[in-house]
């Protein structure tokens, strides 16, 4: 007689995903009660990702960019009160491992860097250590770094360093773009930072490195850093130029189901009451999902995008007259990232459409097709007039 093989619950079959696991983790229920502790302030856990209630938009984009700096950062656009700082900083519980430079001069040189640039990538002194047989960096966890709002431009990009100066002697002092690099960066309401500093950390992000100059001396930082921004659109704007800066946009609106809305509250208040405990109960599963962060990040290199695919997205994104080329720069990316997730080494169609409105949303400009089409009477104009000359001459 054979025997049946077990039945095995949906509850209990392990996750085929890492959105599986995040969905299925969200929805449990926390304990009615938690008991009260007593906790200091400074070792206080964060509040764990996996218990934000819904919002799961905001968490694969929040996900995807840890998986793959590559697409562009994360813009969270919402009402206050809806979970978007919470979320960031809740990040620090998942964070992958990267290497951490031990440059004793702050530059952040890498090994990588020389694999694709030689010696002359890094200081003097990094490469005679290399040279050496000495490391050039250690494995540590990824930092998330927040820009306050009062924050100066030699705080973001550094400046000279006073201790230094007093003896005679001058040194650039690192900022924060470049204590930055290889981690994430969070600004939140970024649409109230002053121009020059939100134009001095795009242009650093974009190029990936930046220099400073004051006055005798100078030095070239690497800013490989994640960026994310929040923003209530209710205090203002972005500037068209910043908004295309950053690869995934995410509206993120209140929750409108009553029975989140009370699962959330229960959330909030267990981890007030108890924030170690609350934070234990997504211990386990807040583990895996790091650890299948880090295998997408290693898995990511060996991800590729087929013409076909590519095709798809070239096409959605003709039909959507967006003009930027960072467009396809994140959807694809971000594809790469989804399909890596799932344990995959071929994107699919499935996936750009599991990424395409939050890599499309808001790159449109109402104002730029207009005055296109503005021009188009000039432009037929011109071209009529060259023609007749050619025939002429």
């Amino acid at each position: 007689m054979t025997e049946e093989p077990p039945v095995v619950s949906e509850a209990a079959r392990p996750p085929r995903s890492l959105q599986e696991l995040i969905d299925r983790v969200s929805g449990r229920n926390l304990a009615a009660t938690v008991p009260a502790v007593e906790s200091g302030i400074v070792d206080t856990p964060p509040y764990p990702f996996l218990a934000l209630v819904g919002q799961r938009e905001m968490k694969l984009a929040l996900l995807l960019s840890l998986i793959n700096p590559a697409v562009g950062g994360v813009l969270l656009v919402g009402p206050r009160g809806t979970g978007k700082t919470t979320a960031v900083r809740s990040l620090t519980t998942l964070l992958p491992d990267v290497l951490r430079s031990l440059c004793p001069n702050g530059y952040g040189c890498q090994p990588d860097d020389i694999e694709q640039g030689g010696m002359d990538a890094v200081c003097p002194d990094c490469a005679r250590r290399f040279g050496e047989g000495e490391p050039l960096a250690t494995p540590d966890k990824v930092r998330l770094f927040e820009l306050p709002l009062n924050a100066e431009v030699d705080d973001v990009v550094g400046g000279l360093d006073e201790r230094a100066a007093e003896q005679h002697r001058f040194r650039i002092r690192r900022g924060l773009l470049a204590q930055a690099d290889r981690q994430l960066l969070y600004i939140d309401e970024v649409n109230l930072l002053p121009n020059i500093l939100i134009d001095a950390i795009l242009d650093a992000s974009a190029q990936g490195q930046y220099t400073v100059r004051r006055g005798p001396v100078a030095a070239t930082y690497f800013s490989r850093f994640v960026l994310i921004g929040s923003m209530n659109p209710e205090e203002g704007q972005l500037r068209p130029q910043i908004l295309d800066r950053f690869g995934l946009r995410i509206l993120v609106d209140g929750l409108s189901d009553p029975v989140d809305r009370l699962e959330a509250y229960r959330r909030v208040r267990a981890y007030r009451t108890n924030p170690r405990m609350t934070a234990a109960e997504y211990g386990e599963a807040t583990e895996l999902i790091r650890l299948e962060i880090q295998d997408a990040r290693d898995r990511l290199p060996d991800v590729r995008i087929d013409d076909a695919v590519a095709g798809l997205g070239l096409d959605l994104i003709e039909r959507l007259d967006i003009a930027s080329l960072r467009a396809e720069i994140t959807l694809f990316e971000s594809a790469r990232a989804y399909a890596a997730s799932d344990g995959r080494a071929e994107t699919t169609a499935e996936d750009l459409w599991a990424v395409a409105a939050m890599a499309l949303r808001l790159r449109r400009s109402s104002f730029i097709s207009e005055y296109f089409k503005d021009r188009q009477g000039e432009e037929g104009e011109i071209r009529t007039e060259i023609e007749k000359l050619k025939a002429e001459t």
